[in-house]
């Protein structure tokens, strides 16, 4: 079966950029993270990941481009084939590029059709808008009282050690 995928530029740029992209179910994330770093221009040289995502969009399980863990344990793109992680009932991934500049795709499983004969996949099949000369800057949410918060009120005084439950001889 081949996979479509739909995938977006960050939301905080002003334009929408994004791709449609066709691949086959059988094929790993690394022939995923190819085929979107190509379709959007980058080389593929740099770091990478992508994180199962829920409804929400919120960043779940990472799957790396390298295994930079100490003990090895990372999941890693070339070994995750992709219906493993994407499919009718999962159908959400973040994607990032470049982790520098946080590069940040939405990418979603837009249909699961039937492959065609005579077509090479992985497939660019639509492009919209064009990628920013540089990654658009994460805005967050900052709560209101933040404003209100003082590292100073509980009156301690950093100076007075004598005041402090402290252990001279601890080891």
């Amino acid at each position: 079966m081949i996979y479509r995928f739909r995938v977006i530029l960050d939301n905080d740029v002003d334009d929408d950029v994004f791709r449609d992209l066709e691949i086959r179910e059988t094929d790993t994330l690394e022939d995923l993270h190819n085929i979107i770093t190509q379709s959007f221009g980058f080389d593929g040289t740099e770091m990478a990941s992508f994180y199962v995502s829920n409804n929400q969009w919120d960043q779940g399980e990472e799957i790396s481009l390298f295994d930079l863990s100490e003990d090895a344990s990372a999941r890693l793109m070339n070994e995750t084939v992709i219906n493993d992680v994407v499919h009718e009932m999962q159908t959400r991934l973040i994607y990032v590029y470049d982790f520098l500049s946080m590069w940040t795709f939405f990418v979603e499983l837009a249909e699961i059709v039937d492959e065609a004969k005579g077509v090479d996949y992985p497939n660019l099949m639509f492009v919209h808008g064009q990628i920013p000369d540089e990654a658009p800057e994460k805005l967050f949410d900052v709560d209101d009282d933040f404003d209100d918060f003082d590292e100073f009120e509980d009156d301690l005084d950093i100076e007075d050690y004598e005041g402090l439950d402290f252990d001279e001889n601890w080891n």
